[in-house]
Order: structure tokens, then sequence, then C-alpha cells
């Protein structure tokens, strides 16, 4: 095995010649869910022959950068540090919820149902008195970040107590250890954390779901209500704010608190590889800086793939079923397992549709367990989802 070489990024000591601002610095050690190295402080990366080095311009706090379908977890910066997670904490919210709720449900919101909104909250406009679809609300969570929609579905879903409790039951489920719930909408909480790691296993988790991948990759959509069209605050998704859409760009979910700072989880495919980067509060001045710092994860993740040795694994939920239990990796008709098909999304005064980002990450779900080989196959019937 070749030694661990553990670097800062340049930005995180200068900003345009000027000393940064003093930031807090992670734990001496951290948990070691997903290999030893992850538990380690600054950034893990081992550099094979013809390995592109890691991007100096990327100040985030914590991150990563794995490969979807495998599971292995190409670098890692702070992995382990339990950190605010702002609204990519909703990923755990619907991960837990989406399955519960009929899509096509409907329900008129009461003034309790929007009780306890914090302060400051971004809002899709959900108004008491107003009847939505569960679809609508989904809409709303996943496009606008919507509190207001989080809590009416948090309610329909037994009310805000259940609703953490079911989510840090599936955080534990799927082995996201170092996340805390306080509040379903990732609303600045004392005590609420997170990970970059954790943030990329339910960020994994959510996208083996259907109704999450069209969510998450949707970029416009009609919103009932004043506003007549609500469109996705993910910027690497939309090209908005000056940044450019990121190619192959398939999700999930953008944060931003005060506390939290800026959080992201994006996940993209090209040339049939899938690669999840999670980017939590850049220490930059620089405009749009977690989309910009993802963009360039992905590029190297992408440039880097098959020349790095794995610093780490994501690991598979407490329930998943292993080759060792009988179960077989599903083929494609001709004895090799399928190829991932590519990635887009488009939207245009509808829900949108998202083409499945196909690779081990997109399983279907057999019976509420995993099927593995040694991590998630692609299952013969995944094909891409129908336009809506």
């Amino acid at each position: 095995m070749l030694p661990a070489m553990t670097a800062v990024p340049a930005s995180a000591a200068t900003l345009d010649g000027k000393p940064a601002r003093r930031a807090p610095k992670p734990p001496a050690s951290m948990s070691t869910v997903g290999g030893a190295q992850l538990g380690k402080p600054g950034t893990q990366v081992r550099l094979g022959a013809g390995a592109p080095v890691l991007p100096k311009d990327v100040s985030g706090r914590a991150w990563i950068v794995a490969d979807a379908e495998s599971g292995e977890v190409l670098a890692a910066h702070n992995a382990h540090w339990r950190l605010p997670p702002a609204s990519t904490l909703k990923m755990l919210f619907a991960d837990t919820v989406l399955p519960k709720l009929p899509k096509d449900m409907v329900h008129k919101v009461t003034d309790t149902d929007l009780a306890g909104v914090g302060d400051g909250s971004s809002l899709v406009g959900v108004k008491e008195g107003n009847t939505y679809t569960v679809h609508d609300l989904w809409l709303g969570v996943f496009l606008r970040s919507g509190n207001d929609a989080v809590h009416v579905l948090a309610e329909m879903n037994g009310g805000m107590s259940r609703t953490v409790q079911d989510m840090q039951a599936h955080a534990e489920e799927l082995q996201a250890l170092d996340t805390r719930v306080v509040s379903p909408d990732g609303y600045d909480e004392p005590g609420q954390v997170s990970s970059a790691y954790d943030l990329t296993l339910i960020a994994r988790s959510g996208m083996q779901k259907k109704d999450f991948r069209e969510y998450c990759s949707t970029v416009r959509a009609a919103f009932p209500g004043e506003q007549k069209e609500i469109q996705n605050t993910n910027r690497l998704l939309t090209g908005a704010a000056g940044i450019e859409p990121y190619k192959g760009i398939a999700g999930v979910k953008n944060g931003n608190t005060t506390h939290a700072g800026a959080t992201f989880t994006g996940v993209a495919e090209r040339d049939g590889r899938v690669l999840l980067v999670t980017v939590m509060n850049p220490d930059s001045e620089e405009s749009q800086a977690v989309y910009k710092e993802t963009a360039r994860l992905l590029d190297w993740g992408f440039a880097a793939a098959g020349k790095v040795t794995p610093v780490g694994e994501l690991v598979p939920p407490k329930s998943a079923e292993t080759p060792s239990s009988g179960a077989e990796p599903a083929k494609n008709g001709k004895g090799a397992p399928a190829k991932p098909l590519a990635a887009a999304q488009h939207g245009s005064g509808g829900r949108g549709i998202a083409l499945a980002v196909v690779g081990g990450v997109l399983v279907l779900l057999a019976a509420g367990a995993f099927l593995v080989k040694r991590r998630w196959p692609l299952p013969e019937r995944m094909r891409r989802l129908p336009r809506s």
C-alpha cells in the first residue's frame, strides 16, 4: 500500500495575498466508518502513476470524492468532521419520508402545519388554507429548498418529533453515524450536525429511489399559488448566478445557513462513471465557491479514476444483503453487467425530467434490502425514466 499523502489546500492559507480567516480546526481523530484513513484530519489521497494532483483552489472545511457505483472514496478532506449541514439534510428527510406518502395524496394546509418554521427560512410559498398534493410539496422541497413544504410533509408523516426520530433511525441504518437530526429542514439548531461522508452516503441511498432522482434533477416546474413556476436552486443544474451547468450533473442538493455556510452534494456521470462529491463550508471569498469547488473536484475525480488508490469506501446499509447471503449481481442478458446511461435533465413548465444516472448507485430496492456485488450492481430492468 502506498503511504497516504496529506496536504492542505493553498487557499486555506492565503486568499489574494491576504491571511485567511481563522477557521476552527477539525478534531485530531474522527469516525473511521469506511476506513481508518477517513478518520484522519486533513486531505487524504493516494496518487498513482499519471494521476492529476488535486486542485489547489478548494477551501471547503470538509469534502469527499467518491465513486457512486463501487463505493470507493478517491480522495477526502476531513471526511468525518461533524459540521452543520444546512439544507443538504433535506436529502435525509426525503430519503426517509418519500416512500411513506403517496404523491397524489392531497392535503389542506393548516396554521399548525406551518408552526415553527424558522425566521429567515427558505420558502416555496406554501399558504395556510390552500390545498396541495404531496407531489407539489416535494417539488417545493427539492427545487426551492422550502422549509414550509418540509414542515407540512413532516406533519403529514406524524409530526416533527416523529419525523426527526424516523430520520435519525434511517441515518443509523445507513451507517451515517456522524449525523444528529434536530430539525428535518436543516435549519440551524444546536447539536444538529452531519459530515461530508454521511451526506454522501445519504445521497447515494436517495438516488436509488425513482422519485428522488426525478425531483432532485428537475430544473423547473409549476407550483400552485402566485408563483407560476419555480426553478431549482442547484446552480450546477440550472447554470444560474454565473455558474455554467455541469456536464452530466443530475442532482442532488445545496444548502446555506449562518452556521453551516454553503454546503452541497452533487452527483454527475461521465463516460459511464458516476461520481458523488460533497463540499461543506468553503472558506473562500470566491462567488458561488461551493459550486465551483464541487465542479473542480468532479473534474479531478473523472480524470483521476483508475489512477488513485482508494482511501476508504462508502459502506452499505446495515441491512444490506451481500454476495455471501446468496444475492447475485444483475446482468444485461448477455452475461455482462449492464452499462450506465448518460444523465440529463430538463424542465419546461412542469415537473421536468431526470434521465436516470445509472450505475450501481441507482439500483432499485428489493424488499427493503440492497443487493450488493461488493457494492450495488445495475438491475437489468433499469432504463431511462419517461418524460413527463
